[in-house]
């Protein structure tokens, strides 16, 4: 069996191990940028075996330029992807940020609130009553 046969090249960034889903560079992040084993990559997924999983760092030993130079390509692709899907977002992830912006401005009024509150307070007693204090005042006035 050739290295070679160890894998699916569906496209030039798209490498797979053959029979799985799992990219050449999902293992080759896990072994060089996590430090993790072999052992460790192939119990993390699944669908791997630990041959595969030692296949796949032959092929990137055996010619390390091409497969660093694989490994940047892929990370500048993502990283045009996501900045792509920052600049266009689909319509459901656009309600979403919307959405988390009007949370934000929500709390911040929330906490302003609570700011005067506390300033109003402190004002008044000098100091942050106890919540019984507050409690018979406002039942005080009725």
């Amino acid at each position: 069996m050739n290295l070679e046969d160890y894998f699916d090249f569906l496209a030039p960034l798209d490498i797979r191990v053959r029979g799985t889903r799992v990219g050449i560079e999902t293992i080759l992040s896990d072994y060089l940028e996590l430090g993790l084993s072999p052992e460790e990559i192939a119990a993390r997924y699944r669908t791997l075996t630990l041959e595969q999983v030692y296949a796949t760092l032959t092929y990137y030993w055996h010619d390390r330029d091409r497969g660093d130079a694989y490994l940047r390509a892929v990370d500048e692709e993502m990283a045009r992807q996501r900045r792509e899907q920052d600049e266009h977002p689909s319509p459901p992830v656009a309600r979403l940020r919307k959405l988390a912006r009007q949370r934000d401005a929500q709390r911040r009024e929330t906490v302003q609130r609570i700011d005067a509150l506390r300033e109003e307070l402190f004002a008044r007693y000098g100091e942050m009553p106890d919540s019984t204090t507050l409690v018979r005042e406002d039942r005080e006035r009725g």
